[in-house]
């Protein structure tokens, strides 16, 4: 196969389509086990069309992987001009334009990683409520791809770094009906990134709910080509989740950390009111109080350039601890459909382009 042109190679690249990665857990068989002549299909809705490059990642990894055979829809991969290609440990791997592929807005592009192995523990990203499989198997995990990326005239990319909510619990799979997804369909021209983790904080780190937004900024939000907007989309696992934060001040303060940081990337950040969560397990009146506290001086608009209420997109108003029951999946935290229909339309698109 001809080596891509330089022409191809000054192209402006933008993001498509992307995942945050975390390490697997003793309960993530697969991806704690790795794959040994393995074969993984990922099967990822981009948000930008054009000519395409994949970006695989192993922010976890103890020692190098090597990738491909790959192809995407079909087309061979190449790196540098070559089927397959290492990943070091904590690194990561871009390939080189695709060669006789490009695809339209909203296309849905499968990707097919061979890993010859063994590889040891990958870093995957858990859930993205999309099918895939790992040999043949169904899996809504993705190994190792972290970024699809596309040259074309394209608006700004907005990245969305978030919890479980962003990452779409409580929406069906395969129905691409989480608030990033609905959003990215009111912005045509422009890519949503959803880089959701369930469980994620502003503070803290967890084993399972991987790094915290503070930590990963820069690895999965500064990263990305194309990036005008950050649109951070945490707080409330750091009050729900044990430890639980009582104080407001903290989280108050991680969101300052990470206006800075946007900011000195040229980066506008729009940040969210935390949604109400009564009727989840770990829900008290003293969380509720110290949520109430968080929003009120989020509603200031001291703290981020900009503000989408979701907390009142989505709550009861006859107890506005609570979720609207035309909102809730069921346990008091995670949005249905509809409510995710609600978060997406309280975003002011003027905040973000």
């Amino acid at each position: 196969m001809a080596a891509p042109s330089r022409e191809a190679g000054r192209s402006r690249w933008t993001t498509s389509w992307a995942a945050a990665q975390t390490a697997p857990t003793a309960t993530d068989t697969v991806a704690s086990a790795g794959l040994t002549d393995g074969t993984f299909i990922a099967n990822v809705r981009l948000s930008a069309g054009g000519q395409v490059r994949l970006r695989y990642g192993h922010a976890f990894g103890t020692k190098p992987v090597l990738v491909g055979p790959v192809a995407a829809d079909g087309h061979a991969v190449t790196f540098g001009g070559q089927p397959q290609a290492w990943i070091a440990a904590g690194a990561s791997l871009t390939s080189d334009p695709v060669a006789g592929l490009r695809t339209t807005e909203a296309a849905l592009l499968t990707v097919e990683t061979r890993l010859p192995g063994p590889t040891g523990p990958l870093s995957f990203h858990r859930n993205t409520h999309a099918s895939h499989s790992v040999d043949g198997v169904r899996t809504t995990s993705v190994f190792l791809l972290t970024a699809v990326e596309v040259t074309a005239a394209h608006g700004p990319v907005i990245a969305v770094l978030g919890d479980s909510i962003a990452e779409g619990v409580g929406t069906p799979d395969d129905a691409d009906l989480r608030w990033p997804d609905q959003l990215a369909r009111r912005l045509p021209g422009s890519a949503v990134a959803n880089l959701g983790i369930s469980g994620n904080r502003v503070l803290l780190d967890d084993a399972r709910f991987g790094p915290s937004g503070q930590s990963r900024f820069d690895r999965d939000v500064l990263s990305l080509p194309g990036l005008r907007t950050v649109f951070v989309h945490l707080g409330v696992n750091d009050l729900q989740q044990p430890p639980g934060q009582t104080d407001p001040t903290l989280v108050l303060a991680g969101y300052r950390q990470l206006v800075l940081r946007g900011s000195g990337a040229g980066l506008r950040v729009v940040g969210a009111t935390i949604t109400p969560f009564e009727g989840w397990a770990r829900w008290t009146p003293g969380l509720e109080a110290v949520r109430q506290r968080i929003n009120a001086t989020v509603r200031t608009g001291r703290v981020f350039d900009a503000v989408a209420d979701f907390d009142a997109a989505v709550r009861d108003p006859d107890r506005p601890s609570r979720m609207l029951p035309a909102h809730d999946s069921g346990d008091g935290l995670h949005p249905n459909p509809s409510g995710h229909a609600a978060l997406a339309a309280a975003v002011d698109r003027r905040h973000l382009l």
